[in-house]
């Protein structure tokens, strides 16, 4: 089934607010307030994009937006994107969920992580390397959790190594399948259609890790997960709320 790309270049309201959290330009972050926010948890958004520096937050803000036309209060972030270099994705990811956070209001001081394929291991690494900051759970759309599977799929047209610069074995401090089990709860949301990041990569972490918690939607592919137009996004906010 072809994947329909439209998401990805699909307009959103703005954001109401953007915060920085640091000096470079990607170092920033969007927030939508939800009708029900104070009630609800802070929504984290980490977008995909196989870490490449041409694909930023843009293609997550339909996302956004509906998650606080939900009623979610969502914060959406951006992070670099360095070829060869990615510690200044992960240092971005962990100094944006240590300093962000207390700066948004309408939430009740819980955070989930929403990560989206590439977004979905950062999420994944962080549930475990940023386990300090008391993240409460995490929701993770067709991640890239398995990097040596994915290095050895090839994904991305070698997605995985333009983003480490060299082979996964060699940066197991990043491969979410060779740390600790996350000691909050993770749930993976796949569909068995996806053509982009296989469901073997999930089935790979869960295995590893089987407090996960899978779902697997019939006949749905990669960028429907993010894609408030489809099926599949029903199930998102369905475990959205299970999660809490």
């Amino acid at each position: 089934m072809p994947e329909d790309l439209s998401i990805l270049s699909r307009k959103a309201n703005p954001p109401d607010l953007s915060l920085s959290y640091g000096d470079q330009s990607d170092q920033i972050a969007d927030i939508r307030y939800g009708g029900k926010g104070s009630e609800l948890p802070l929504i984290v958004v980490i977008h995909g994009g196989f870490w490449k520096p041409e694909y930023d937050r843009a293609h997550a803000a339909a996302m956004s937006y509906a998650l606080a036309e939900a009623g979610w209060t969502t914060l959406t972030l951006e992070y670099r994107r360095v070829s060869g270099d990615p510690d200044v994705t992960l240092d971005d990811i962990a100094t944006a969920l240590k300093v962000l956070p207390a700066q948004v209001q309408r939430h009740n001081g819980r955070v989930i992580l929403i990560g989206h394929s590439a977004g979905g291991h950062l999420a994944l690494w962080a549930a475990v390397q940023c386990a300090k900051l008391e993240l409460h759970s995490i929701l993770a759309l067709a991640p890239a959790a398995d990097l040596q599977m994915a290095y050895a799929l090839d994904l991305g047209d070698g997605a995985v190594q333009r983003f480490l610069g060299q082979d996964p074995v060699h940066r197991s401090d990043i491969n979410p399948m060779v740390l600790p089990a996350p000691a909050i709860a993770v749930t993976i949301l796949q569909g068995d259609d996806d053509e982009i990041v296989p469901p073997a990569i999930a089935t790979s972490y869960c295995a590893e890790f089987p407090a996960t918690r899978l779902v697997s939607l019939p006949h749905c592919g990669h960028f429907a997960l993010i894609d408030p137009a489809t099926e599949a996004w029903n199930q998102v906010l369905h475990e959205l709320r299970s999660l809490i």
